[in-house]
């Protein structure tokens, strides 16, 4: 009886500490923090927050995480990406494409941009 009542407890408190360290290291890589150059946080609330992104030919991204968000392109934008495997690949899109991407964490490559890139990214919470 002590155990399971005490081993519930332990594992509460195991839970709140790895939620704890796991939101540090998401605000440790936070876009806006580690590359205020490229995103502006322009709208947060409780649900969402949305980032401003400007990309330009040239620079260099530091590693940071997007959780699952929402991507509007304000204008055409192109660059060219290195697929898994060492082939290269133009992403291209239109002014009003949107598309949905998943949580994911990247950065450190220098952008290869054909077009500078403006797009509103919306995060989910």
């Amino acid at each position: 009886m002590y155990l399971r009542k005490h081993g519930f407890g332990l594992l509460l408190l195991g839970g709140l500490l790895g939620y704890g360290v796991a939101a540090a290291q998401f605000s440790a890589l936070d876009p806006v923090r580690v590359a205020p150059h490229i995103f502006e946080n322009v709208l947060e609330n409780d649900r969402v927050r949305v980032l401003k992104v400007t990309e330009r030919n040239g620079e260099t991204t530091p590693l940071h995480s997007h959780p699952d968000r929402l991507v509007v392109h304000l204008s055409p934008c192109a660059w060219i990406e290195e697929m898994p495997g060492g082939s290269k690949q133009m992403q291209s899109f239109k002014l009003g494409d949107t598309v949905w991407e998943e949580r994911t964490t990247h950065g450190g490559e220098t952008s290869d941009v054909v077009q500078e890139c403006s797009r509103l990214e919306i995060e989910l919470k």
